[in-house]
C-alpha cells in the first residue's frame, strides 16, 4: 500500500449526501464500515495474509456496500448516485491517478553501481532519499533508494539499523514537504491547501526531525562500524553508481507543473451526475495519464524489471481507496457536527478549556492513529474536526493544520502498518538477507528513538 501506501478519502462538504445528511442525527453504528475496513487492512495482512493477498477487493467492497446500500434506502437511490459520482470524479480519480502516475515514474528510475557503506556515506544516502521522498512519495522514494542502501551495507555484518532508520526517514518523515509526497497531503491539496502552504509550514518541523534522525543514525552507525570492523567479503563491490531512466525526471516535472496548473488556472467548469468538475482539474488528470503511458515508453523495460517493479501495489491501493473514499462519508458527517455529533469525546480530546485548538493533542492523536491504521483517512478525520476550511485552517489554523500533517506524516514511522513502504522495504530487505526485527522488535526500535523525537518536536513546534 502506499503506496501501498495508503488509503484515504475526502471530505465531501458539497457533496449531496453530505450536504442533506445532518451528523447531529447519526448513530455511531454509521462509522462502524470506516473502523472495519481501516482495521481489516491493520490486521488481515499480519493475521490472514493468503485470504487478505486473494479476497481484499472484496472486503473493502463489502464495507463500502454496508454504507452505499443503507444510504440508498435512508436518503434515496439519486443521493446515493449524486454522492457516489462526487466521491468518484472530484477525489477518488485524481488521487489515483496522482499514485499511479508516481509510482510508474520512481519504477522506472533505477540506481546502478555501489559505493561502501561507511557511516557519512550511509547518511548522506540517508539524506538523498529523504528528499526525494517529498518530489516522487515515500513510496516512489523507497523503491528507488532500497536497493543502492542494501547494496552498500551487504558487507555489514550489522546493517539492521540502516534500514530502520531508513523506514523512518525515506518511507516517512522525508514525505513530508509537498502534496506529492504522502497521500494525506495530497487530499489536503485536493481540499483546497495550497501546493506550498505544507513546504512552508512544515519545513522546520521536518528539518528539526529529519536533521536529529540522521544525526544520531550517523552516530549510531559510526559505532557499529568501529566495533564491527570489516569482517566480510563484500559481495556488490565497489563500482561507479549511475542512474538510468533520466526521463522520469522531466516527467516529475510535468506533474508537479499539471499540479500547479489545475491550482491556479480556470479554464471553466461543467457538471457530471450532479457534481461540478472544473475542467483545469480533468486537464491535470489527462496528465497524469500521458505520464504514466510516456514513461513506460521510454523507460528501458530493464530498469523496471532490475527495481523489482509490479503492478501489484498500486492495484492494491486502488481498491482499497474505493472502499475507504466511501466508508468515511459518514463519518466525516458526524465530525461535522462538532460537539453536537457521536464524536463529541473525540472533539473534546483537541480541544483546550477555552474553546482552543489542543495541538499537542492534534498531533499526537492524528500520528497515533496513523502509526496502525493508515494515515491518509486519519488525515482526514483530523482535517474536519479541525472545522474542515482550508482557508481557515491556512490562516488562524495553520498550527493546528500543521500539526495533523505532521502527526500523520511522521508517525507513520512508528510500526511496520503505520505507512505502506515500510512493510515494502521491511520485505525487500529480508530478501536480501537482512535480518529485520519482527513487527514488536521494529516497534521497540521506534519508540526508543521516534517517541522522544516526537515529543521534543512537540515542545518545539506545537505548544506542548
Amino acid at each position: 500500500m502506499s503506496l501501498a501506501l495508503a488509503a484515504a478519502l475526502t471530505l465531501l462538504p458539497e457533496a449531496a449526501f453530505a450536504a442533506e445528511l445532518d451528523g447531529r442525527s447519526l448513530g455511531f453504528i454509521w462509522a462502524l464500515p470506516f473502523a472495519g475496513i481501516l482495521l481489516s487492512i491493520a490486521l488481515f495482512p499480519l493475521l490472514a495474509p493468503e485470504v487478505w493477498g486473494h479476497h481484499q477487493g472484496k472486503i473493502a467492497a463489502l464495507w463500502g456496500l454496508l454504507v452505499l446500500v443503507p444510504m440508498a434506502l435512508s436518503e434515496g437511490p439519486t443521493t446515493a448516485l449524486h454522492t457516489l459520482a462526487h466521491t468518484a470524479f472530484l477525489e477518488y480519480i485524481p488521487f489515483i491517478l496522482l499514485l499511479l502516475a508516481l509510482f510508474t515514474v520512481a519504477g522506472g528510475i533505477l540506481v546502478r553501481g555501489n559505493i561502501h557503506g561507511a557511516p557519512v556515506t550511509n547518511t548522506v544516502l540517508l539524506a538523498i532519499g529523504t528528499v526525494l521522498a517529498s518530489f516522487i512519495g515515500t513510496t516512489g522514494a523507497s523503491m528507488v533508494m532500497i536497493r543502492p542502501v542494501l547494496r552498500a551495507n551487504d558487507d555489514r555484518r550489522h546493517n539492521v539499523h540502516v534500514v530502520v532508520f531508513f523506514i523512518f526517514l525515506v518511507s516517512n518523515v522525508g514525505g513530508s514537504l509537498t502534496p506529492l509526497g504522502d497521500p494525506p497531503l495530497f487530499l489536503g491539496f485536493l481540499r483546497g491547501v495550497d501546493f506550498f502552504w505544507t513546504t512552508r509550514h512544515l519545513l522546520p518541523s521536518t528539518l528539526f526531525v529529519s536533521g536529529l534522525l540522521l544525526a544520531l543514525f550517523f552516530l549510531v552507525d559510526r559505532f557499529i562500524y568501529k566495533k564491527e570492523g570489516r569482517t566480510r567479503p563484500d559481495p556488490t563491490p565497489d563500482n561507479p553508481v549511475r542512474i538510468d531512466g533520466g526521463i522520469n525526471f522531466v516527467l516529475i516535472a510535468v506533474i508537479i507543473g499539471a499540479i500547479l496548473m489545475s491550482a491556479t488556472v480556470d479554464l471553466g467548469r461543467f457538471t457530471l451526475a450532479g457534481s461540478e468538475i472544473e475542467v483545469a482539474n480533468m486537464v491535470r488528470d489527462l496528465i497524469m495519464i500521458a505520464v504514466t503511458a510516456v514513461s513506460l515508453a521510454l523507460t528501458p523495460k530493464a530498469n523496471r524489471f532490475d527495481n523489482g517493479f509490479s503492478w501489484g501495489p498500486i492495484l492494491e491501493v486502488a481498491k482499497l481507496f474505493a472502499g475507504i473514499f466511501i466508508t468515511i462519508i459518514p463519518a466525516l458527517a458526524m465530525l461535522k457536527a462538532g460537539a453536537s455529533g457521536a464524536f463529541a469525546p473525540l472533539v473534546a480530546l483537541v480541544t483546550n478549556p477555552d474553546g482552543s485548538a489542543n495541538n499537542a493533542a492534534y498531533f499526537w492523536l492524528a500520528g497515533g492513529l496513523s502509526s496502525f491504521l493508515d494515515n491518509a483517512p486519519t488525515y482526514l478525520v483530523f482535517f474536519e474536526l479541525a472545522g474542515g476550511d482550508p482557508q481557515a485552517l491556512m490562516t488562524k489554523g495553520a498550527l493546528t493544520l500543521a500539526a495533523v500533517s505532521a502527526g500523520a506524516v511522521f508517525m507513520g514511522a512508528n510500526s511496520y502498518i503505520g505507512n505502506a513502504p515500510n512493510f515494502m522495504v521491511y520485505a525487500i530487505a529480508r530478501e536480501g538477507g537482512v535480518k529485520m526485527p519482527s513487527f514488536f522488535g521494529y516497534m521497540l526500535w521506534s519508540g526508543a528513538i521516534l517517541l522522544p523525537t516526537f515529543l521534543i518536536a512537540t515542545l518545539v513546534f506545537f505548544g506542548g
